[in-house]
């Protein structure tokens, strides 16, 4: 029995057109069989998952705020524009047109609340008069566990030492930007703090803290050398796991408003 041969150019087009076929097949085939990850993956370093793992937990769901700044499903608002009733002895602070304001020489606001590892969203505004300068000038402080301070401060044209104006974790770091808006206008707080762990007496990891002001970074996961002190060397001592969000008297009417607070697992 005799065969034609075939011209060159039509073999090697009919091979092409068979291998392609086969390989769609094969990618169909996985698309199907693989929609939710592999278990043929490289195992990632250090964890027990593959790459792609099938079997990896999933991140909770999280529904958004409507407007930015707004907060997100999981939240615990602090204050929504109405009352104090979050806050301990909350009534000596003035409440007003959605905000609240420092009543001067009447102490510290703490929450009722203790947390750890967090993520906060704090709103404030310095006095629209300008009154003194330096740290005299729109003070009040943001304390995490009533430890940890990111300082609130009029720093719109008002010199002061580096690692005390607004955005600074006061006495250790000076912010990386100077983003504070014009006294009396409304400032943003982002910030992620990571609480210091503990074991016995001995610190096993130091507190970590990430800020935004107004969207612009100002602390990229700083470490904290220890809870803030008055011009002293912060050191760190023994401390609970959580503790309450702290508000500073400072003797300065500083507004505030849209505070809330996630609870996370760092």
């Amino acid at each position: 029995m005799r065969f034609r041969s075939l011209p060159s150019g039509l073999l090697i087009g009919t091979a092409f057109i068979v291998v392609s076929i086969y390989a769609l097949g094969q990618n169909r085939g996985q698309g199907a069989n693989n929609d939710l990850g592999f278990t043929d993956t490289p195992m990632l370093p250090g964890l027990p998952y593959h790459v792609h793992d099938p079997a990896r937990p999933y991140a909770p769901a999280v529904a958004p705020a409507s407007q930015p700044g707004g907060p997100p499903s999981d939240a615990i608002v602090l204050f929504e524009g109405n009352d104090l009733s979050a806050w301990e002895s909350g009534e000596r602070w003035k409440v007003r047109n959605g905000f609240f304001e420092i009543a001067p020489g009447t102490g510290d606001l703490k929450t009722r609340a203790k947390f750890g590892d967090c993520q906060l969203h704090v709103e404030w505004a310095a006095p629209t008069e300008v009154r003194g300068r330096s740290q005299g000038r729109g003070n009040s402080g943001v304390f995490l566990q009533g430890l940890y301070e990111v300082q609130v401060l009029d720093s719109y044209d008002n010199p002061t030492y580096a690692d005390g104006q607004a955005g600074a974790i006061y006495g250790q770091w000076p912010p990386l930007a100077n983003a504070t808006r014009k006294p009396g206008e409304w400032q943003a707080y982002d910030i992620v703090f990571e609480a210091p762990r503990f074991e016995g007496e001995k610190l096993v990891k130091p507190a970590y803290m990430t800020v935004f002001l107004n969207g612009v970074v100002l602390h990229n996961r700083r470490e904290l050398m220890g809870p803030t002190v008055y011009r002293q060397v912060a050191k760190y001592a023994l401390q609970p796991a959580e503790g309450p969000l702290v508000l500073q008297d400072h003797g300065n009417p500083v507004q505030f408003r849209n505070i809330w607070i996630r609870r996370l697992a760092l």
